[in-house]
């Protein structure tokens, strides 16, 4: 069960992880550099990464669509696309051991930021919520991810809430300028008596979450 408010028009982001054979990130990271300028012809990238800690040998790209007509000519036209299927395809499968991918809404309260500046890091954290969707715990999460706002020590780029792929789930993007700014941040942060309270009250519909910290590639948007 999820149900709580949606956006007024179609836009939607697919929200893609591949894992990477550990040998072969190097090679997999280099063909996306030299070749993905096929993939972004056909529609807008928002991003794309590799992780650094939190999780191994991943990456992670987000696509924008303005809705699923759009995402079903874009698949039409990649899949006739030469240079794409070719070039990168053909050589990028098996340097992968897995494929996933999820469908997300931007929440309402949250519009896609960019960062203030080129050369950070980014963090992507996941939050498997309690059944019952924002209706059940939307306000309590959006007052805690705030109160991480309001400390001023990070950047919100965006907040996901899946559409498909395990439900009740939230995708939070963060921007820091470095790992050390962030570890010092959320230091400061979590012993701010504001924070402290919102966490509590979002943390009763928790049932887990993970971090990860992200380096931007090359041909990413969002660096």
């Amino acid at each position: 069960l999820a149900t709580g408010p949606r956006q007024n028009n179609g836009i939607f982001y697919e929200i893609r992880t591949y894992d990477i054979k550990p040998a072969k990130m190097k090679e997999f990271l280099e063909l996306v550099n030299k070749y993905f300028h096929f993939r972004t012809a056909h529609s807008e990238l928002v991003g794309f990464w590799y992780s650094e800690l939190g999780a191994m040998n991943k990456v992670f790209h987000i696509w924008k669509y303005d809705n699923f007509a759009h995402r079903t000519a874009v698949r039409q036209a990649l899949a006739n696309d030469k240079d794409w299927q070719g070039k990168f395809i053909s050589a990028a499968l098996p340097l992968m051991e897995k494929q996933h991918n999820e469908v997300a809404y931007l929440v309402p309260w949250c519009q896609l930021g960019k960062p203030p500046k080129e050369g950070g890091v980014y963090e992507w954290v996941t939050f498997q919520m309690k059944p019952g969707g924002p209706a059940l715990w939307g306000n309590a999460f959006q007052a805690a991810i705030s109160a991480h706002i309001n400390t001023g020590y990070t950047s919100l780029i965006g907040v996901f809430h899946t559409e498909y792929g395990l439900l009740n789930r939230v995708h939070v993007l963060w921007w820091n300028e470095s790992p050390d700014h962030r570890a010092a941040g959320r230091h400061s942060a979590h012993e701010d008596a504001r924070v402290v309270a919102a966490v509590r009250d979002s943390v009763r519909f928790l049932e887990s979450q993970q971090n990860v910290l992200l380096i931007p590639l090359q041909c990413s948007p969002l660096k």
